[in-house]
């Protein structure tokens, strides 16, 4: 079977990365990147350190509004999808990437699958939100990875073409968790195991307000605790906009995105995460490192109730508290499955030939 796959941000590269090798197996695959992730950073450099084959195709679309950037993708993806005539579509998580392609499959009237369906964080300011729940409404196939995501599709009033497969996310870290280990950047930057604070911003709502991010980086600063934070280029340019970069440059150790290998090394020695990012949510999750999210909700509520996450919004004092006090200790339950997601979403198509 000839299967379109649609990527196009950090978090859609590493979600391909087992399905693409598992797909591989029986299938023709068209991987196609859309360039809403474009920095070599932030693409190239995930690519290369996940062994992600080449994408057939780079729409190269940048950065753009949320309009704009749709439009452009799904104008690139009707050529692609035209020229390759594929006999499925599978999307990953919520992007305006994932949005795009779906809504050009069922335009097309292409089968479509989405990985990471049923995921809600149930505020519907974030735009992901938005992009998911179309997306799974516009599904043949739905590959949930927790029985929370099963449960968010029933009361949508979807039940058909649900799967519980697991997150292909901890395939990924179980699969690279050694060769992330064997990396050295936390010599590197001279950091020492334990002793230190991982922090990712990189959401409209933190960086787009000069106020709230400088709000978050002297909560950081104040904390008086070691911090490495690798800046999202958007980030960065927020930093320098708002003259934070100069201001915090010499508190806080702000470095370049690094590849997923080295950010696992990271988060792995860490002594908590500081994050706004979804994924680095279940990441710290898995490694049982304790989460800050700097959000007042979370997609990943089993990460909540097993008390290794806590959502505390961007307000100084509630970060400043949970770095002092969050000391989770408890166990972890299997919601995220048993690290072989990929080979049942790839059982799954394998089944529809």
């Amino acid at each position: 079977m000839k299967i379109a796959s649609v990527v196009g941000v950090r978090s859609e590269f590493i979600q391909a990365s087992p399905v693409s090798r598992e797909l591989r197996r029986h299938n023709e695959e068209i991987l196609i990147h859309t360039g809403q992730h474009y920095e070599p950073s932030m693409s190239d450099a995930i690519f290369e350190s996940l062994g992600i084959p080449r994408p057939t195709y780079n729409l190269e679309v940048g950065s753009a509004s949320h309009a704009s950037q749709t439009a452009a993708m799904m104008e690139g993806l009707e050529t692609v999808f035209e020229r390759e005539d594929p006999e499925f579509v599978l999307v990953y998580g919520g992007a305006n990437t994932a949005l795009s392609g779906a809504l050009v499959a069922s335009k097309m009237q292409l089968p479509l699958g989405h990985v990471e369906a049923g995921v809600r964080c149930h505020n519907r300011s974030i735009p992901e939100e938005i992009n998911r729940r179309i997306t799974d409404h516009l599904s043949a196939l739905l590959f949930c990875p927790t029985q929370t995501a099963v449960g968010n599709l029933e009361r949508e009033g979807i039940s058909q073409g649900v799967h519980l497969v697991g997150d292909v996310t901890y395939d990924v870290a179980l699969q690279s968790a050694q060769a992330s280990r064997g990396r050295d950047i936390v010599d590197r930057l001279n950091l020492r195991p334990g002793d230190y604070l991982l922090a990712t911003i990189h959401r409209p709502a933190s960086v787009d307000d000069a106020g709230i991010l400088a709000g978050i980086l002297g909560a950081l600063h104040d904390s008086g605790q070691p911090i490495v934070f690798p800046a999202h280029p958007r980030t960065r340019k927020r930093l320098e906009a708002f003259g934070l970069l100069e201001r915090f440059r010499d508190l806080l150790r702000i470095v370049d995105p690094v590849d997923y290998l080295d950010f696992q090394a990271l988060l792995m020695n860490a002594r908590k995460v500081v994050t706004d990012s979804s994924g680095v949510q279940k990441e710290a999750y898995f490694f049982g490192v304790p989460c800050i999210t700097l959000r007042d909700e979370t997609e990943w509520i089993e990460t909540v109730e097993d008390g290794w996450n806590a959502p505390v919004g961007s307000e100084p004092e509630d970060i400043l508290h949970a770095i002092a006090h969050f000391n989770p200790s408890g166990t972890k339950s299997k919601s995220f499955g048993d690290g072989h997601a990929a080979e049942r979403i790839a059982r799954i198509l394998d089944g529809i030939r």
